[in-house]
């Protein structure tokens, strides 16, 4: 089963609040991401916020949480979070062996529905000490993953770009959707490398910094901001409205 490419990617905004929810769905984002930008690239939010996220957004798009990096303490209990009706839940896999692969298919089989496991591949692999993207992929592909998410893990200035080919990234994008597994694209990205990659047509371009005053991830997600990346994903705007960030 293929996963033909969008027409329109879709933006995920990661919101730290119910407040920062609203804010966004009013900035027109159509998915919303719950993490805590100060706890990492995957950072958990406590179990209440995502809580308090879901009841704000109430069903108007689907919802996803960062639960920290794989196996890390003092992230939420991945049950109670999937209690919660999230659509997608998903992991860090720095300092991951893949041999041990089977403890992630065992968690997706035991997430009860609607809620699905995102797989997060890290585009500075090397110094995350996590499985190369494309091994990820290839996992993902085999076993039928949902989604991947392409991320960088660390949040120092440096963008997905920085790590990773724009042409790396389109083919490791055309082959997950040809076997049925949805994209998006994460990693500081600022409305100039949006544009970069827009022609890879991934499903989601995911961002936080970009989305927040000051273009800064531990700002506050500002709807204006929103607004103008939804309208350069949907009909052209130019990117110079919109001045780049770094961080993600």
């Amino acid at each position: 089963m293929t996963h033909p490419p969008p027409q329109q990617s879709r933006l995920l905004v990661s919101v730290r609040s119910a407040d920062e929810a609203a804010a966004a769905l009013a900035g027109g984002a159509d998915l919303i991401d719950v993490k805590e930008p100060a706890r990492g690239a995957l950072g958990a939010a406590d179990l209440g916020v995502i809580r308090d996220v879901v009841q704000r957004v109430a069903g108007r798009a689907p919802v996803s949480a960062a639960l920290g990096e794989w196996g890390e303490s003092g992230a939420p209990d991945w049950r109670a979070a999937a209690e919660l009706g999230m659509d997608y839940l998903k992991w860090g896999l720095a300092g991951f062996d893949l041999r041990r692969s089977d403890e992630l298919l065992e968690r997706r089989a035991r997430l009860p529905s609607p809620t699905k496991m995102v797989l997060v591949a890290y585009g500075d692999w090397p110094r995350a000490h996590s499985p190369a993207p494309q091994a990820l992929a290839d996992l993902a592909a085999r076993e039928g993953f949902a989604a991947l998410l392409l991320d960088t893990w660390g949040k120092d200035g440096s963008t997905l770009l920085d790590w990773v080919p724009r042409s790396d990234i389109a083919a490791l994008t055309r082959f997950l959707q040809n076997k049925g597994v949805a994209v998006a694209l994460a990693g500081s990205l600022g409305l100039n490398e949006i544009e970069a990659l827009l022609p890879t047509r991934p499903d989601w371009f995911a961002v936080r910094g970009a989305a927040c005053s000051r273009g800064r991830r531990d700002g506050a997600i500002d709807p204006e901001r929103v607004r103008l990346i939804v309208r350069r994903l949907r009909v052209g705007l130019s990117a110079d409205l919109l001045p780049a960030t770094r961080e993600d």
